[in-house]
């Protein structure tokens, strides 16, 4: 048999060119698969609430949300992917360290108000997953608004031994004697959703104090008290996993009344969008955690 050694080529360029259609549609499909792992990531950490200025009607994570605290106003920044006034040209390793490490692309410490102090337990995969939505989302331009905090707490560089005294930098480390169901509902308490930056006491230094740990506070962001969601009986020891499992999902608590403040925001722009394996994971966790009364008497 006599082969024509243009249709010979013509034969193997075909095959390059459904090999390289293979390999691209084999990307998308890749790049797909982890923006909506970082979408799901992205609404159970909160970054929605925090980043957007809903009631001034603020573009989606331009920033601009004013967080009122015992130390002053922290306003949150734009994380749009707008290159000038955004994050837009952040490396993958510049928006790890700032989650991981609290420091941003010009080496300046975060304040805490930013929970990279929880963030810092994700896994870099979950990290990146998150940057990959945020980035898949629209560029907004929006210069960021500066704090207005009281003084010494304006001075940036007294965060280094804030950091020295309070901090201390994941990954997260499963307990090997739990169940993995009971690991999966830690890793999203502690890490992701970041509960105990609301639900724990805090000291007079801002930092949380992990001997009373998801045991409450009156003195929560913009002025918000937190309940006791440890298994005491002044928190949730009365209430079952689908009791838990419906709040997440409703805001309805078990005597049918609605939460509000803060908490339904959570609900509604993040807890709600979990999943039936996390939300079981998650009331399964907090009902292994050690039982603490409440930490405030209520007024």
């Amino acid at each position: 048999m006599i082969i024509n050694p243009r249709s010979a080529g013509m034969t193997a360029c075909a095959v390059w060119v459904l090999l390289l259609f293979w390999l691209s549609s084999f990307c998308v499909l890749g790049d797909e698969k982890r923006i909506r792992q970082g979408e799901y990531l992205f609404r159970v950490s909160g970054c929605l609430s925090c980043h957007t200025d809903v009631l001034n009607n603020g573009p989606e994570l331009a920033g601009g949300r004013a967080l009122h605290t015992a130390f002053g106003i922290f306003y949150s920044p734009n994380i749009t992917s707008d290159a000038k006034t955004g994050i837009g040209l952040w490396t993958d390793e510049e928006f790890l360290r700032a989650l991981r490490e609290g420091v941003s692309p010009k080496g300046e410490f975060y304040y805490p108000a930013f929970p990279y102090t929880s963030y810092t337990l994700m896994t870099d995969s979950d990290v990146l997953a998150m940057k990959a939505y945020i980035f898949s989302r629209p560029a907004v331009v929006k210069e960021n608004v500066s704090h207005d905090l009281v003084f010494p707490i304006s001075i940036r560089e007294l965060l280094l031994f804030w950091r020295i005294l309070f901090f201390s930098e994941g990954p997260f480390i499963p307990d090997l004697e739990s169940a993995q169901e009971i690991t999966r509902g830690s890793y999203l308490v502690d890490a992701v959703a970041h509960c105990g930056e609301c639900h724990t006491p805090r000291n007079v230094l801002g930092a949380v104090v992990e001997s009373q740990y998801l045991s409450g506070t009156t003195h929560g962001i913009n002025g918000d008290s937190a309940p006791n969601i440890t298994p005491h009986a002044t928190g949730l020891m009365s209430w079952d996993q689908e009791d838990l499992i419906y709040f997440l999902r409703s805001g309805i608590k078990p005597n049918y009344d609605n939460v509000q403040g803060s908490m339904a925001e959570a609900i509604e722009h993040s807890l709600s969008f979990l999943n039936d394996s996390d939300l079981k994971a998650i009331s399964n966790y907090l009902k292994t955690v050690t039982p603490m009364p409440t930490a405030y008497k209520k007024e």
